[in-house]
């Protein structure tokens, strides 16, 4: 029997491929330059980026990949392996679809570059993805992550503290890798091209991991001091993302509402953000706040602490006191946040269970979507069969346990 790592390294080696044919049946030859971008499993850190706080996640071996040529027509046209309406437009144009939505973040970006001093003519792209769609996995921030970079190949830029220039010479044909501090203003244009333009829900972890994952590593960003850090997690232990069956509510008044909430325990508390607040100093002004408020508030200040223990378990090698935290961050989530489900409820408690089981937590922002479990990975067979039986038993629902592999970041 083929191991699900072997399966899974075979298949990555085909997506390059893939993308560059999806390119070639809508264009009719083959692209100039193919980028990649990663999914990403969050593992702690629950809306960190606007409560300047603490996250922890993975870039997974599930991207999105932008197959791109230039043109001369000074027009852009799109195109999607995964949907059949394209878009075409001039360079002076990046005006919504409604007729083709998903290329809003890829205009969203071409945008932000844009208005930052990139120059840029027409190109002819198309985009091939295997991660599915709803699931939390960062997708939409693979998305952006890959087009911006596939524009750079093109058109090479990079991000200076006075603005955008044209980068060194490529070397050996490559252009230099972005810099920790160029990749956090990139990863900012892509979460603005999301949220402004595309008029989505993004945490501004999602296009940093893609854009700074590391293999058999956990990035660990602080959103207040604004640095990012990976952790070795090497060890016999594998991801596995479950998917519940029912799509993710996507509202964005509910994580509009959460931020709002957020915000206004802090200010209640004379804090900057709740990344100041100690677990005693809100317990003792806890009459002060909404009980809405304390709940949100609770998670938040709890999901720090457990980030940073966390990042000591890791950097001592115990990954067993490494999953209880993720349990944990699971439990708040559905006691105090509020972005739980009962399914996702429900894949938590199989999992919790089993003996393979390390750790389990909702993925991305929640509400519904998928699960994200730590297993021993000598147990990955038997955990994905039994999870898989149970919750189709108890909810009439199939699923498909999808093993992830912890894989460098956007190239």
């Amino acid at each position: 029997m083929t191991s699900p790592a072997h399966k899974s390294t075979s298949v990555r080696r085909r997506k390059p491929l893939d993308a560059g044919l999806a390119f070639r049946n809508a264009f009719g030859y083959s692209p100039t330059v193919i980028t990649r971008a990663p999914g990403r499993l969050e593992l702690l850190g629950n809306s960190a980026d606007y409560n300047q706080g603490l996250a922890m996640a993975v870039a997974i071996d599930r991207s999105v990949w932008v197959a791109i040529s230039p043109r001369v027509d000074g027009q852009i046209e799109l195109a999607s392996s995964a949907f059949r309406t394209r878009d075409k437009f001039w360079l002076t144009s990046f005006e919504f679809n409604p007729s083709a939505p998903w290329t809003a973040f890829m205009k969203g970006v071409l945008d932000r570059l844009r208005k930052h001093g990139v120059n840029f003519s027409g190109f002819n792209a198309c985009v091939f993805s295997d991660i599915p769609r709803g699931s939390g996995l960062g997708s939409s921030s693979a998305l952006t992550v890959a087009t911006a970079l596939a524009v750079r190949e093109l058109y090479p830029w990079r991000v200076t503290s006075t603005g955008v220039m044209r980068p060194p010479t490529r070397t050996k044909g490559k252009l230099p890798k972005l810099g920790t501090k160029e990749a956090l203003q990139v990863a900012r244009f892509c979460q603005e091209a999301e949220t402004e333009f595309a008029s989505t829900n993004c945490n501004l972890l999602d296009p940093i991991v893609a854009l700074r994952g590391k293999e058999f590593h956990v990035v660990s960003v602080d959103f207040h001091h604004h640095s990012v850090e990976q952790i070795p997690l090497i060890d016999d232990v594998a991801f596995v993302v479950c998917e519940t069956g029912v799509p993710r509510r996507s509202d964005a008044r509910d994580h509009r509402e959460l931020r709002q909430h957020c915000v206004s325990a802090a200010r209640t508390l004379r804090a900057r953000s709740l990344r100041s607040v100690e677990p005693r100093y809100l317990s003792l002004r806890r009459k002060r706040l909404t009980q809405r408020e304390y709940d949100c508030a609770y998670h938040i200040v709890g999901e720090n602490q457990r980030v940073a223990f966390a990042d000591r378990a890791l950097r001592e090698g115990d990954i067993a006191q490494f999953g209880q935290y993720l349990l944990q961050s699971h439990d708040s989530c559905r006691d105090f946040f509020g972005n739980s489900s009962r399914e996702l409820d429900l894949l938590v408690q199989l999992a919790r269970a089993h003996p393979a089981c390390l750790g389990a937590r909702l993925a991305g922002s929640g509400f519904g979507g998928a699960t994200v479990n730590l297993i021993k990975f000598s147990q990955l067979e038997d955990f994905t069969s039994s999870i898989s039986a149970l919750y189709e038993k108890l909810t009439g629902r199939t699923i498909e346990p999808m093993f992830c592999r912890i894989v460098n970041g956007a190239e």
